[in-house]
């Protein structure tokens, strides 16, 4: 009677080989989006003594755009972190680091819907918006604070993934030691900047760029946990 064998849920091989996965390039692609919508389109008010006046420095087009790509660059984060679940999590060893990396991308977009929204909500405000005349100065310059480092706050989930990363690699071998290596980074330095220095929007300096870097290294290297590593 003939038998027949099933590749894992989501792993297609051909000739024998694994398949890449190509779900793993969301995870470059939110990192670009988050990179665009959290620093290039940060306002730019200056560091000293910052008041009311700063408002007329804005670009309220600036906002927009940069809200809007955040919405987008969620939305995408979602879908890897369901993806990841569905995809990348054993059964065995390593489970539990395993979906921390997908629980920190779920949590990183919930905190970045409010601070990519806060930044919409600041365009809506301003003049030139559609509800300019809904709040005063005073009301524009709060939001203008939540801005300050809303959307950059909201990448301490894809922090913690990076470091549930680490944890795959180095402790359970399920990921390319190299990347395990880089993935200590963000965490460590997070750490090291708000124990030591206070400063709350380090993980949107690192969390993007880490996403970048992991998950091209994800969908072009060898890995235990993508079953990609065709020489274990």
């Amino acid at each position: 009677m003939a038998t027949m064998t099933t590749a894992p849920v989501g792993h297609e091989t051909v000739a024998g080989t694994p398949a890449r996965s190509r779900w793993t390039w969301l995870g470059v692609g939110a990192g670009v989006l988050g990179i665009v919508a959290t620093m290039f389109t940060s306002p730019n008010v200056g560091t000293d003594h910052v008041g009311p006046g700063a408002l007329a420095k804005l670009s309220r087009g600036q906002l927009q755009l940069g809200g809007a790509l955040g919405y987008l660059a969620v939305a995408v984060l979602l879908v890897l972190a369901a993806s990841w679940r569905s995809r990348a999590v054993p059964t065995g060893r390593g489970a539990v680091a395993a979906r921390v990396v997908a629980d920190g991308l779920t949590a990183s977009a919930a905190a970045l819907s409010l601070g990519y929204g806060w930044k919409l909500a600041l365009a809506l405000y301003l003049p030139g918006g559609l509800n300019e005349n809904g709040f005063g100065t005073e009301g524009q310059f709060f939001y203008l604070m939540l801005n300050d480092f809303g959307p950059f706050i909201g990448y301490l989930g894809v922090v913690v993934a990076a470091g549930a990363v680490a944890w795959l690699s180095l402790r359970d071998h399920l990921v390319s030691r190299w990347l395990g290596l880089v993935s200590l980074i963000p965490p460590v330095a997070v750490a090291f900047m708000s124990c030591g220095l206070s400063i709350a929007g380090f993980p949107g300096m690192v969390g993007p760029i880490w996403l970048i870097v992991a998950f091209a290294g994800l969908s072009l290297g060898k890995h235990r946990i993508l079953h990609t590593d065709v020489d274990a």
